[in-house]
């Protein structure tokens, strides 16, 4: 299963090949991603990042739910990681 990360744009640059790259933050950790499929984003706003590349934009509370989810996965993996049951869904 492939999974795309909502980040946020923090840097855009034009490179001199008409590449469009820019460094998004993922909670503080800043990678560079290729931003051509989502040529319209600005700097502050978020998107779905996937292998490197922007896939899609998205606004502020999405992403902050997204990031949510991302840590009840991460709760529930540490969990598991400690030979714990997980933690069952709620009804």
């Amino acid at each position: 299963m492939c999974l795309g990360i909502p980040g946020k744009v923090v840097e855009i640059e034009q490179r001199d090949d008409d590449l469009l790259m820019g460094k998004v933050s993922f909670s503080g950790l800043i990678k560079e991603v290729c931003l051509s499929y989502v040529p319209e984003v600005r700097v502050g706003e978020y998107v779905i990042v996937h292998v490197g590349f922007a896939i899609s934009q998205l606004n502020e509370e999405e992403a902050l739910e997204v990031f949510n989810y991302l840590e009840q996965i991460g709760e529930i993996q540490e969990l598991t990681d400690n030979g714990e049951p997980p933690p069952s869904p709620p009804a």
